[in-house]
Parts: structure tokens; sequence; C-alpha cells
């Protein structure tokens, strides 16, 4: 079942900005992992915090979200991602930790990779069918010659100012503080040579080539999520994630409305009035469909399950024509005179649909 990320950080569905970042500064604090040490239920409720506002802080995630319940994910849903402390430390900064006591999260921790976002464009019909698409992307990825460790094989030592633990420790009174060792930075170790490679950064950059599987149903500018594409972690953390946002083509006769497949067909008025079967395009290929002797402009023909399958599999939407009656603005003698005839030959009955409107125009003609 979909969690209700309005529910676990306890805000209305239209809550604003602010509203959302101040009830998760609250809750982070609250549950935060050095505030309940070895407490396993307080470090799931804190990774859901997160999980929460990284969708709800986002406008493009949030209105996909509440559409469907969830943002488009190639590796359905969010399950099993890390979001961890990277959030946390965004929204807090590093010295988070010096208020509980020295518990302050090392910063050789492993950390999830930032996130990428790119647009690819599809036409109309990739859009009802589903398609897959070749893109490139450019990211970082871990250096193969140092391990992503920034160091030449060998080359680093620990810090023997804080032996290792990337903290420096001061007690005053009651209290401890714990600040970022000054000589590693926090890190905990030094590195005596940077790797030749990597130039000390510990990832390179690459373009990937990467394929995409777009589903059916899917509509203009929704956003597909690849776990793990995105960019590498730090020390050992996992990659970010890729987002791309779909961008679908106007067609040229289609419009799309919802799940429903929307024509405007132009037909004669002599068509209108006697009837006729016409074959229309689908996007299955084409169908004939029955135009009804006595038609009038703006009338509707639906072809049931004719329409767009649903992105998340209910079901599919029809097809709506609608009637365009296209009245001739020359004729010619010939023409006149039957249509002269044609008008002598009417009477009421001739548009008895229309008789009440007929009515209202003798009225005011009178």
């Amino acid at each position: 079942m979909a969690k209700d990320y309005y529910e676990i950080l306890g805000v209305s569905r239209n809550a604003s900005d602010t509203e959302i970042k101040k009830a998760f500064r609250q809750l982070a604090l609250k549950y935060h992992p050095d505030r309940n040490p070895g407490n396993k239920e307080a470090e799931e409720k804190f990774r859901e915090i997160n999980e929460a506002y990284s969708v709800l802080s986002d406008p493009q995630k949030r209105a996909q979200y509440d559409q469907y319940g969830r943002v488009l994910d190639n590796n359905q849903g969010f399950g099993g991602d890390d979001f961890g402390f990277s959030i946390f430390e965004e929204f807090f900064g590093d010295t988070f930790g010096s208020f509980f006591g020295g518990s302050t999260r090392s910063r050789n921790k492993p950390r999830k990779g930032s996130n990428i976002e790119m647009e690819v464009e599809i036409e109309f019909e990739e859009s009802a069918k589903g398609t897959k698409k070749q893109i490139v992307v450019p990211k970082t990825v871990v250096c193969k010659r140092c391990g992503g460790t920034g160091a030449e094989p060998g080359a680093i030592i620990t810090c023997p100012r804080c032996n290792g633990t990337g903290q420096f420790v001061q007690r005053q009174g009651f209290f401890t503080m714990a600040t970022p060792c000054p000589d590693c930075r926090g890190t905990g170790k030094f590195v005596k040579e940077h790797c030749n490679e990597c130039k000390g950064e510990g990832s390179v950059r690459e373009r990937k080539s990467l394929e995409i599987k777009i589903p059916a149903g899917i509509e203009d500018e929704m956003i597909l999520r690849i776990t793990g594409e995105g960019n590498s972690g730090i020390n050992g953390g996992p990659n970010g994630d890729l987002f791309v946002k779909i961008k679908v083509k106007k067609h040229k006769f289609f419009v799309r409305k919802g799940r429903d497949l929307h024509l405007d067909l132009p037909i004669s008025f002599v068509d209108a009035i006697l009837g006729k079967e016409i074959n229309i395009p689908t996007l299955d290929g084409s169908e004939t469909i029955k135009i009804k002797p006595g038609s009038q402009p703006d009338d509707t023909i639906v072809l049931k399950g004719k329409g767009f399958q649903d992105v998340n599999g209910y079901g599919l939407g029809n097809m709506v024509i609608t009637l365009k009656v296209v009245l001739p603005t020359h004729i010619n003698k010939k023409q006149k005179e039957l249509l002269e005839e044609f008008a002598k030959n009417s009477d009421e009955d001739t548009y008895k649909k229309h008789k009440s409107i007929l009515d209202r125009i003798k009225e005011f003609f009178s």
C-alpha cells in the first residue's frame, strides 16, 4: 500500500512549503538516531520522514505524488532507497552532532550520490504504446584506480590527532562538545599522494549509454525515476537516482484529455444531412465509423476502449470524435437552384429537432 507522505509529516494535503519544512524539522530532530541510540523504530521513522520530505519539498515530485500516489519509477517505487542522513545534513548542516555530546556522524560514513535530471522527447504515438529510448547520461562514477578514496594505493594514513575518529572532543563541565578534527577536517585520514587518475576526487566523469523503458500511457511532463543511475556515492554510499522528465510531442490531429483521445472530424453539411461511413485513423491503425443522417455540429461519436492505456494499468480510455460540419463558402448556379428547391420543400418537420429555436426566430421577426 502506498505511503501517505502528508500523514507521515503530519500536515494537510494543501500545506504550504513553509509548513512542510517546519514539520520536517521538528520530526527530524525528534527521531534523529543520535537522540534515539539503538532504537530501530526511531531509525525507521527518521527514514520515512526524510523520504516524505524529499518528495513533498520538490514541486514536480509533489505534483506527481498528488496525482498518482507516487513518482513514476522504472524500479517500482521508493522502496529500498537509502535516504539516510543526506537530506537531514543538507537541512541542518554538518555540526548537528555537536549538540548530542560528540556522537556526530563521521564524514567518512557512506553518503548517497546526487541525483541527475534529464528530459526526453517522444512522439505522441510512443506515449500511447510505450517505447524504449537509448539515452546518454553525463555522470560521475567511482574512480577504478583508487576505488573512491582519492589516493594512490597505500597512500592513506590514520590521523594521529583524532586516531581516525574524525572528531575533536572537548569537555566543559557536564557537557561534551564534538567538532570535526581540525587536522584531517573530520575525515580521520590523511592522503599522502593523490590518485593520478581522478586527481584526488575519488570519482571521474563519464558519459554512460542507458536504455530506459517508457510505459504505455505516459503523459506529458511525467517523471520516470531510475534508481542508482545518478552520480556515484561518497565513501562507498549508494549512487543517486536518475529522474527523466518525459516531453510528449503534440499530434497533428489528436488531442489527449486524461485517458481519452479526442479528434475533431470535419464533414460536409451534405454528409451530416444524409449520413455516411468514414474511415478514420486511431491509435491502433484505422476504423470505420457511421455518421447518422441528420447529425448536428459538435455531435460526438464515442469508440469504447480506443483511447489511452492508464499508465498504472487501470484500464483504457475512449476515443471521442466531435463532428465539425463544414459549410460551403462558394456555390455554383446548379447548387444554388438545388438549395432553393430544397428550401421550398422544407417545413417544420425538416427541422423538428430545432423546433423551439425556430419558434423563437419567428417571434423575433413577427
